[in-house]
């Protein structure tokens, strides 16, 4: 089956989608592929983490060629997409964007996003949907939910065909475009923060991103640009998320 361009491989089960689009990036070159697998045994998420793939849920990834000097523009289309996803089936969701890339639906978060480098020119974005289930477990560092949970029937299969659409579709916008639309569709932008990075903590006010997909932090020492990290909203009502 092919949508929008992608030629979707769906599979039973799988350690991760990333793992087996980087084997099709090795000896299948001028492909683009989004690989679906209904279980997911190794799924994983940014900075190391584990990812728990519960049945119902949603776990794809993206192969495709693609220049990593517009690495920014990618980020924004793919997480930006996945709002647009959401607003599809329900228009006046309160549906929002943390950065770096993840998805949250009334103050929770429903997926994830995990972007890495393939063979030769290929990207790969895993991308995990939480459908019909959210995973909760003690040490997770945010709330989840799930869009079961939140009042909106999908399914796996359509929530898929549906964000190959808006994806084909958004990553050709231009990235101040993308820019534009990825603020608008923020959490908290103007708001206090904190952002960890390796076990440092650094306050600051959210001012937004650049181009790039970068977050912009204003501190007391003046404007600084953060590549990477995890952001936590202060004196949010879900504990400091």
């Amino acid at each position: 089956m092919v949508v929008s361009g992608f030629e979707v491989i769906c599979l039973e089960e799988v350690g991760s989608t990333n793992d087996i689009a980087a084997e099709y990036a090795a000896k299948y070159p001028e492909h683009k592929l989004a690989i679906r697998a209904r279980r997911q045994t190794a799924g994983r998420g940014r900075r190391g983490r584990s990812w728990q793939s519960l049945d119902g849920n949603l776990f794809f990834s993206m192969l495709f060629e693609f220049s990593l000097r517009d690495l920014g523009r990618l980020i924004m289309a793919a997480s930006l997409s996945l709002v647009d996803v959401v607003k599809a089936y329900k228009p006046d969701a309160d549906v929002r964007l943390k950065w770096p890339n993840d998805v949250l639906l009334n103050g929770s978060k429903i997926s994830g996003m995990l972007l890495e480098k393939g063979a030769g020119n290929y990207m790969i974005v895993g991308i995990g949907v939480n459908i019909t289930q959210s995973p909760q477990m003690s040490d997770m560092l945010y709330p989840t939910t799930s869009l079961a949970q939140a009042g909106i029937a999908a399914t796996a299969d359509d929530f898929l065909q549906k964000y190959l659409g808006l994806f084909a579709k958004n990553i050709d916008l231009a990235a101040a475009s993308l820019r534009q639309r990825w603020l608008e569709n923020a959490k908290n932008v103007g708001a206090k923060i904190k952002v960890l990075q390796n076990g440092k903590e650094q306050r600051g006010i959210f001012e937004g991103i650049d181009d790039d997909a970068d977050l912009i932090l204003r501190t007391d020492g003046g404007v600084q640009k953060i590549l990477a990290g995890d952001v936590f909203y202060l004196g949010d009502e879900n504990g400091g998320f």
